[in-house]
């Protein structure tokens, strides 16, 4: 779900400039599959795919896949529509040091909504 989060990053100058100062790893993880993701400067440098054993980050975002599902459905109900709406509704977890999600929400934001950009940029 998150693997082309590199290489779409990489053609979005943008985004890539609204995330300049994070540099940071953190893990996103859909049901029972871990992504550990690493960004500096804007740019995503790595999405692995785990399991890991003792991998670092600084935060976690977890959800079921179902729930990543819905979030990134073309028009997502309320409650799905955001990360901080479905950790409010108990759909996801935050987790860790949140500080440099919360310095970059804008990023991250957009980071995570890119599967569901790129899908409907591709059905145009």
């Amino acid at each position: 779900m998150f693997e082309c989060l590199k290489d779409a990053v990489a053609g979005r100058p943008d985004l890539q400039r609204i995330g300049r100062y994070m540099d940071s790893s953190f893990l996103l993880e859909v049901g029972d599959t871990p992504y550990h993701v690493t960004v500096k400067n804007g740019h995503v440098t790595a999405v692995d795919t785990g399991p890991f054993k003792m991998r670092s980050w600084d935060f976690a975002i977890r959800a079921s896949k179902e729930v990543w599902d819905v979030f990134s459905s073309d028009m997502p109900p309320s409650g799905y529509q955001d990360l901080f709406a479905m950790t409010r509704y108990g759909h996801a977890s935050l987790d860790g040091n949140t500080a440099p999600l919360l310095h970059n929400l804008r990023y991250v934001k957009e980071l995570l909504a890119l599967p569901r950009t790129l899908r409907q940029e591709t059905s145009q």
